[in-house]
C-alpha cells in the first residue's frame, strides 16, 4: 500500500513524534496521581530514563507506543511498506535498547512495569489502570499491560 501522503508531508510528520509526554503516559500518570501515587518523570539518573518512576518502591514503568517497540499481535503494530530495510533496523535497535535498559535496571533491583500504548485506549483503559496499581502495591516482580488489540478488531 502506497503512502497518502507526499515524503516531505511524511517526514515532517514522523519529526514531530515526541517520546515524552504523550497522551498514553500523561493518561497513566493522572490515574496515578488520582490514585494517590507520587512518582518522578523522565528520571536520568536512571538506565533509559523511565516514563514513571516511584523511587520510594524501585518501580520503574515505561509507557511504550505499541508502533515503535513492537508489541506483538497488536493492531497498533503496524510495518510501513517503504523503506522496509531502515524500519527493520530501526525497530530491531528498539527492542535490543528496551532489553538492555530493562536488564539494567532489574540488575540495579528494580521492579520494571511495561504499560502498551493499546491498555490505554478506550474501552481498555480503566481495566489497565486496575492492573498497573494492583502490580505497583503487589510485591511481585515485573509486570507488563496485557490487553492487546488484535488485528481486525
Amino acid at each position: 500500500m502506497a503512502d497518502i501522503v507526499d515524503p516531505k508531508t511524511r517526514s515532517r510528520m514522523m519529526a514531530g513524534i515526541g517520546g515524552r509526554d504523550t497522551k498514553p503516559e500523561i493518561f497513566l500518570r493522572k490515574q496515578l496521581h488520582a490514585a494517590g501515587l507520587r512518582f518522578k518523570l523522565h528520571a536520568a539518573d536512571l538506565p533509559g530514563k523511565p516514563d514513571i518512576v516511584l523511587p520510594s518502591r524501585r518501580i520503574a514503568i515505561f509507557v511504550h507506543g505499541c508502533f515503535w517497540h513492537r508489541h506483538s499481535g497488536c493492531h497498533w503494530c503496524s510495518t510501513p511498506t517503504t523503506r522496509p530495510d531502515f524500519w527493520k533496523t530501526k525497530f530491531d535497535g528498539n527492542l535490543v535498547r528496551d532489553e538492555r535498559v530493562q536488564s539494567a535496571l532489574r540488575a540495579s533491583g528494580w521492579r520494571v512495569g511495561v504499560v502498551w500504548e493499546c491498555g490505554l485506549r478506550t474501552p481498555y483503559a480503566d481495566a489497565t489502570v486496575e492492573q498497573v496499581l494492583a502490580w505497583i502495591r503487589s510485591a511481585s516482580g515485573d509486570f507488563e499491560s496485557a490487553i492487546v488489540r488484535e488485528r481486525g478488531v
